[in-house]
């Protein structure tokens, strides 16, 4: 049997919206995860907008945010995101608390949202 979804659990890391800036997603608490994956999904550009992402990471998840080392960080995003695209980055590193951040380049906008996707230690997921 294949059965993915009694093995994982998500939640929402950055609300689908159209995105003008850069900004962050919400803090996912790692306590009780083996792992985490960032599922990003884009939609339209506006006037060539050039956005990016990577992880953050903190200790307390309310401050202290640094951005993750890349050889902590597993991705098959582009250093420009593309419109109707879907993109995963994998979290490598050892804090408790990892959150997806969209940077900004240049142009007006881009649509994009992303859910985290967790290893319970505890299986199967609630």
């Amino acid at each position: 049997m294949h059965d993915l979804y009694s093995n994982i659990s998500a939640v929402p890391a950055l609300a689908p919206a159209v995105q003008g800036s850069a900004t962050q997603g919400a803090a996912v608490d790692l306590n009780g995860a083996g792992g985490v994956a960032f599922l990003v999904n884009t939609g339209a550009i506006v006037t060539a907008g050039d956005f990016g992402v990577t992880l953050q990471e903190s200790d307390t998840g309310t401050s202290g945010w640094t951005n993750v080392a890349a050889d902590q960080i597993d991705s098959n995003a582009p250093a420009t995101l593309l419109a109707n695209s879907t993109y995963r980055l994998g979290y490598r590193g050892w804090k408790r608390y990892v959150r997806l951040a969209l940077t900004k380049a240049g142009g007006t906008s881009i649509a994009a949202g992303s859910v985290a996707v967790l290893v319970p230690l505890t299986r199967p997921a609630a």
